[in-house]
């Protein structure tokens, strides 16, 4: 049973107030002069608490204490730097249960989504340990005698981490995790319509900072609008590598501002990702698996299901599955921090008029809805922001399907043939995100996952596209961004490769043969 089910509770144990200042450079908090904004709750509508943003002289002492503070922290040896992430990871424990319920209050996901969110940030921690004593280079064979050829990897400096409203402290924690082993410090700028999370997020580490002498300015908080911290800060030549999540169009900016001063990003932008359903297919089990994925987060996640590709032969029968899953859910979508519920509402207003456009065009493209599309309405959805689910018979060429919509409506697309057509239709959208195929025929799911098969970052058989773990590298391709983050060999990111030549002969060859004497 989740014991923080109102705001005075949840604020209370994360020492949150009703007005906070927005900017920390770790264990200090500056009280600044900038605008005051209000958070609200999508559950409600109610205001949880307001904020102080910064300005742009707050900006500049953050970035400049970040500086100093990379001098120090970069010669931590890394093992030391992932003990220090380890109790972050324990820390977040510690909070857990109220750190997710405010992640549910702020961004309106279920109570159990809001626990799984912050369980991502212990397990990245977790992993960030491990791959503290693993930064690894790499011997190799120099053609020149009594010569050693060696590759190694070194820290960047300041990290820019730009979150999103959907998994509003995830993110950040896998960013910060990583780039914190790799002895580079971070400036975070989460989104302004989840702020309270981030200050939260900010408040539960300060104690592991304090008890382990870590320098101001290597875990760096900036509550600001884009006026202040926008485009000057993606064009920062301080900022080495940038982070940043968030929609094709913001990623697009993103990537010429920051391209044109040749630095790095990694970007984690939008998807429009598929299922396929073969006729060879555990059909309940696939229909139980696309359902969360196009459900879960009220289909506010960048892997939530948004087509699913049905053979022909039984797009009839998962359809109408679809339709009887769907109507018991309908019950199911009220209050996220109640545990009876697994639906919640969309962030906004502004997301719900975006799923109702989608219903619209979907029709006007010559597309059927099937069930739901509607806003609630009665006691309960005082907010506005609570929808029906939609389910609506489509083609992949429409425009509409084309496009991610950030809300919960999914498209049923009908495929002939083999399997490669259906792939053919799945990866005929500008996204590359997440993919998955339900099949329990071998040669259908091998070709799935082969070379001419899925063009997505993430390809699952027999799950859906949501619900990825953080020892897998996430991102996507195409409009996604190309971006990697989390687990596998994404830390390299965060550092800079360098190549070395050792000569420990008495002798100077050149390479490739060349003679030079003089």
């Amino acid at each position: 049973m989740n014991k923080y089910q109102d705001k005075a509770t949840i604020l209370a144990e994360l020492g949150l107030s009703e007005l906070n200042a927005g900017v920390s450079t770790g264990q200090e908090w500056f009280d600044t002069e900038g605008a005051v904004t209000a958070s609200i709750s999508p559950i409600d509508g109610e205001e949880i608490a307001k904020v102080k943003n910064a300005t742009l002289e707050d900006y500049e002492m953050v970035i400049k204490k970040a500086q100093s503070a990379f001098k120090e922290w970069r010669l931590v040896p890394a093992p030391v730097r992932g003990e220090i992430v380890r109790q972050i990871g324990l820390a977040l424990r510690d909070k857990k249960e109220a750190l997710g319920a405010l992640v549910t209050l702020e961004m309106g996901k279920i109570y159990q989504e809001g626990l799984g969110e912050v369980q991502e940030m212990i397990d990245i921690c977790d992993f960030a340990v491990g791959q503290s004593r693993l930064i690894n280079g790499v011997n190799l064979q120099s053609e020149r005698p009594e010569h050693r050829l060696s590759e190694q990897y070194h820290h960047l400096g300041i990290v820019g981490i730009v979150t999103s409203y959907n998994f509003p402290v995830a993110v950040w924690a896998w960013n910060t995790a990583l780039a914190a082993i790799a002895g580079d410090v971070v400036v975070w700028k989460p989104s302004s319509k989840t702020p309270i999370t981030a200050l939260a997020t900010q408040k539960i580490i300060k104690d592991v900072l304090i008890a382990n002498n870590v320098p101001e300015g290597v875990f760096n908080l900036v509550v600001a609008k884009s006026s202040v911290m926008g485009d000057n800060f993606l064009a920062d030549n301080r900022i080495p590598l940038l982070s940043v999540t968030g929609s094709t169009a913001v990623g697009k900016r993103v990537g010429g501002i920051v391209g044109k001063r040749l630095g790095k990003t990694i970007l984690e932008l939008g998807g429009n990702n598929a299922v396929i359903i073969s006729p060879k297919a555990d059909i309940q089990m696939a229909i139980m698996s696309t359902v969360f994925g196009t459900v879960g987060t009220a289909g506010q996640r960048c892997t939530s299901t948004r087509r699913v590709i049905i053979h022909e032969d039984i797009f009839d029968e998962v359809r109408d599955k679809f339709v009887s899953a769907y109507k018991k859910i309908v019950p199911k979508i009220g209050n996220p921090l109640n545990e009876e519920y697994l639906v919640g509402p969309l962030i906004d207003n502004g997301s719900v008029e975006l799923f109702k456009n989608a219903v619209v065009s979907v029709e006007k493209e010559g597309g059927k809805v099937l069930f739901g599309g509607h806003v609630l309405e009665g006691e309960g959805f005082e907010s506005g922001n609570y929808v029906v689910p939609c389910i609506a018979e489509a083609e992949n060429h429409f425009e509409i399907v084309q496009e991610e919509t950030f809300a919960p409506i999914v498209y049923l697309i009908k495929y002939k043939g083999d399997i490669t057509n259906a792939i053919d239709i799945q990866n005929n959208v500008p996204q590359g995100l997440s993919s998955a195929c339900f099949t329990l025929d071998m040669r259908e799911a091998e070709t799935f996952l082969s070379l001419a098969g899925s063009d997505c970052g993430i390809a699952n058989v027999n799950l859906g596209t949501s619900g990825a773990e953080i020892g897998g590298a996430f991102g996507g391709e195409k409009d996604t961004g190309g971006g990697r983050e989390s687990g596998s060999d994404a830390w390299k990111i965060y550092m800079r490769r360098q190549t070395n030549t050792v000569n420990y002969g008495a002798e100077l060859p050149l390479a490739q043969g060349i003679k030079f004497d003089i």
